[in-house]
């Protein structure tokens, strides 16, 4: 048993998302050989990679076959999270993905999907921050449990930066951790936008796999300001069912495709696509319509990211400052799981196949 005859092995082995060999793609390194025993490590495009145990199966098999069925596999893996940022020297630099979570009207749940995609990022072993940028209707101190809590300031090179609370393994910013939640946040449209600004220029994040930015619900200011200070990866389309919430989900949609803002949408993900009740678990009920997310991403053709049912136990959980995915509750834990490993799967493409990210244009 050779390097050699190892990697002509593991040539075979394709990257599902990629198309592409692990050996092409340069990801199989460190290969030790003892005797029958044989160890690599695969490096992975994202620690949250939902396709580790398939990866590692198919080089135990193509090993056994091609080289040694007496062979003894072990398979290690790391992460090396792909970006396609060109602005490392500019704002946020250490941040290798920006997602915008975004929806074209309130009361779809878009900051509960925030909070447990980057919850589900997080479990799945990236690092990962979670930015509320919904200034005037700020959920994350609740979600979390983290009401009355404020941020610490430290000197970072000789300037003065906010310190993101952390909660659950993930970094968090809210403008209800500078307000009083008790004080509405009558701000005009500049006076959003430079908070927006500060979340990004002043807000220590440092290093980072992915930063979760719970957008305001519609197409504005705040929109245009974020995209036109950082590069965003992609975008996150959240929607109900049922016709008026998807009538909003298309403006938004349309906004990211404007060529000034040419923002990449990595998805959309059904939210209270139907409830089962906890007495009858085979039931479901489809209460604001059927499969509405599904017909609009096929519509526009966008990826579809999956389908979150409407559970008493995420309003529960929002409410106590325990996300769903910090709880027992499986069945939605593993539809947020899934949702997740789309969204990785969708960055890991993107960051293969398309341009490098920029700014937006000013308009």
């Amino acid at each position: 048993m050779t390097k050699e005859k190892v990697l002509e092995a593991l040539s075979n082995v394709q990257e599902p998302d990629l198309g592409k060999d692990l050996v092409t793609l340069n990801m199989v390194k460190d290969i030790e050989i003892n005797g029958n025993q044989v160890s690599f490590t695969v490096v992975l495009t994202t620690p949250a990679c939902p396709l580790k145990d398939m990866i590692k199966n198919a080089c135990i098999n193509a090993i056994k076959i091609l080289v040694s069925k007496e062979a003894e596999v072990t398979v290690n893996f790391t992460a090396n999270t792909t970006t396609k940022r060109v602005d490392e020297g500019a704002v946020l630099p250490k941040v290798k993905n920006i997602i915008a979570v975004v929806s074209g009207k309130g009361g779809v749940g878009k900051s509960t999907v925030s909070a447990n995609l980057a919850l589900a990022l997080a479990q799945g072993g990236a690092k990962v921050g979670l930015m509320d940028a919904d200034i005037y209707g700020p959920s994350v101190p609740i979600m979390f449990g983290v009401r009355g809590e404020r941020p610490l300031m430290m000197d970072i090179e000789g300037k003065g930066m906010i310190i993101p609370l952390e909660r659950y393994g993930i970094k968090l910013m809210s403008i209800g951790l500078l307000v009083d939640e008790k004080n509405a946040v009558v701000w005009r449209g500049p006076m959003a936008s430079s908070a927006i600004r500060q979340f990004v220029t002043d807000v220590y994040w440092d290093e980072l796999d992915y930063l979760v930015v719970d957008m305001p619900p519609g197409t504005g200011d705040i929109h245009l300001t974020l995209m036109q200070t950082v590069p965003v990866t992609g975008a996150v389309i959240v929607t109900t069912p049922q016709d008026v919430a998807l009538a909003d989900a298309k403006k938004g949609i349309a906004m990211f495709g404007q060529a000034q803002l040419n923002i990449p949408i990595i998805g959309l993900v059904e939210n209270m696509s139907y409830f089962t009740p906890a007495e009858l678990p085979g039931n479901k009920y489809f209460i604001f319509g059927k499969e509405g997310g599904k017909r609009l991403a096929d519509e526009y053709d966008l990826p579809f990211l999956g389908q979150i049912p409407l559970v008493q136990s995420i309003r529960e959980g929002g409410d106590q400052g325990i996300p769903i995915m910090m709880s027992d509750d499986n069945i939605t834990k593993n539809a947020f799981e899934g949702f997740a490993s789309y969204v990785v799967r969708s960055i890991a493409m993107r960051n293969a196949n398309m341009p490098a990210e920029k700014v937006a244009e000013k308009v």
